[in-house]
This record gives C-alpha cells, sequence and structure tokens, in this order.
C-alpha cells in the first residue's frame, strides 16, 4: 500500500511521476540519455545493468520492467535475463559485459565498493572509460530509483503482461512517464 495517496492505478515509478510531474520530466530524461541515448553499449545491454542492480535491491517494479525491457531488445532476451540476474558471471555474455556488471554490483553494494581490480578487468576486456562511468552511473541512478519506488511503497504488479506492454512502449517510444501511463490498459491494474 502506498504511503501517500498515489494513482490508485499506475503502477511502480509511473504512480510517483503522475504525483509529481515535475520531477518525472527530469528523471525520464536521465533514464532516456543513460538508457537509450548514444553509447557503444547497446540499449539492451544497458538496460540488463539496470535489471541486475534492481535485482540485487530487491525492487520488484523496476526489476520486472526492466528485466522485460532488456528481454525485448537483446537477442535471446529471456535466457540472458535470467542468466544474469541469476549469476552474471556464468551467463553467457561478453566477459566485457561480465566485468561491467561486477562494476554494477560493488556500486550497488557501495560506491566506495569498486575496486581497481573491476576496473582493470574492464579495460582488458575491452570497457572503455566512457562505458565504465555509464555503467557506474547506472548503477547509482537505478540504485536511487529503486529507492524512491519502494520508499513510496508503491503498487508494484507481478503479471508480465503489464511490464511487456511497458516494454513494447519504451522501446518503440522512449522514456515519457506522461505517455507510459496513457499507453497502459489502466483497467487490467485495478
Amino acid at each position: 500500500m502506498p504511503h501517500i495517496p498515489l494513482p490508485e492505478r499506475a503502477p511502480g515509478i509511473l504512480a510517483l511521476f503522475a504525483f509529481r510531474p515535475e520531477t518525472a520530466r527530469p528523471l525520464n530524461e536521465l533514464a532516456e540519455l543513460l538508457l537509450r541515448g548514444p553509447s557503444t553499449l547497446s540499449p539492451g545491454e544497458r538496460e540488463l545493468i539496470a535489471a541486475y542492480v534492481s535485482s540485487r535491491n530487491q525492487c520488484v517494479f523496476c526489476t520486472s520492467s526492466h528485466s522485460a525491457f532488456a528481454r525485448a531488445q537483446l537477442a535471446d532476451g529471456a535466457r540472458v535475463v535470467a542468466e544474469v540476474t541469476r549469476d552474471p558471471q556464468s551467463a553467457s555474455v561478453s566477459p566485457k559485459l561480465k566485468a561491467l556488471l561486477r562494476i554494477a554490483g560493488q556500486v550497488q553494494e557501495d560506491g566506495k565498493r569498486v575496486t581497481s581490480d573491476a576496473l582493470a578487468s574492464a579495460r582488458a576486456a575491452g570497457a572503455t572509460d566512457r562505458e565504465i562511468h555509464d555503467t557506474v552511473l547506472i548503477a547509482a541512478a537505478f540504485c536511487m530509483f529503486n529507492r524512491y519506488v519502494d520508499g513510496l511503497g508503491t503498487v508494484q504488479p507481478t503479471d508480465s503482461e503489464t511490464y511487456d506492454a511497458l516494454a513494447r512502449d519504451i522501446v518503440t517510444n522512449g522514456y515519457d512517464a506522461s505517455r507510459a501511463v496513457a499507453a497502459l490498459d489502466l483497467a487490467q491494474l485495478s
């Protein structure tokens, strides 16, 4: 049950964006830039980092939504997401992505836990400074997003259809909370 009055049928962060649209805009712009903006990491890889951090933070809404977004954008996405959220080091992803996920996990624990060994491993696997930077920022941002969603007790649907609908919209149109809320069939969320 939400800790403040929120739109009853909007899930997760979408309810918070509807509650305070003026904060929604910059948060959506940040998500759009980090997860879909220009990068040598694919949008699916960046969504996978977000899903992994969210799973470690046990945020149901963010794990479910960003897992759906990653699945929709990665080859064999369902398997890859399941493997990474279970154990990224044994997942069938590139050595570079494994190294970046290791860094993301360290950031999720505490930013000061990022080790020189993890950074050296990422560079040895071909990660650029920009990719390392963006991985750290995605991980840090998702710690904030996860705490925002969970800290206000938002409604977190358990049905995959809600997250699949959000994924279709995000993949097609990008991050825009007002449009995403409208794209959902809110009658199914009651």
